[in-house]
């Protein structure tokens, strides 16, 4: 998958303060991307951010949610500690039920609406 960005610097350093980890940076076909981790041994699927000029932030369509680690509490924290741009909590961390996990919903520093994902056990308040 790729999130589509308008300014690449500012959308690499969100996603890694949000996600707890750097992401890589390559280009491909006079493309940047910044890499998320993925399980490529066991057959993971892989995103990027993406900046092109044919690709533009969104809030309609198609959610990706990402891996936001053991409790994504924890990343929704690390997002509101830091300010990059628009960015937002539309969704805050909510129970899918009983042993399936946890999901929210933010609007990136881009404007992409992004979903997050946690199978933590445990409920903040």
């Amino acid at each position: 998958f790729n999130i589509p960005v308008g300014d690449f610097n500012r959308a690499i350093s969100f996603y890694s303060n949000l996600l707890g980890y750097e992401l890589n940076v390559m280009e491909f076909g006079g493309v940047r991307l910044g890499l998320f981790r993925y399980d490529h041994e066991s057959g993971g699927l892989g995103g990027a951010l993406l900046e092109d000029e044919h690709a533009k932030p969104s809030r309609e369509g198609t959610i990706v949610y990402l891996i936001a680690g053991v409790d994504l509490q924890e990343a929704l924290d690390r997002m509101t500690s830091v300010r990059y741009g628009e960015e937002s909590i539309e969704i805050p961390k909510s129970n899918l039920g009983t042993g399936m996990g946890f999901y929210s919903i933010i609007i990136d520093s881009e404007g992409n609406k992004v979903g997050l994902y946690s199978a933590s056990l445990v409920m903040s308040v």
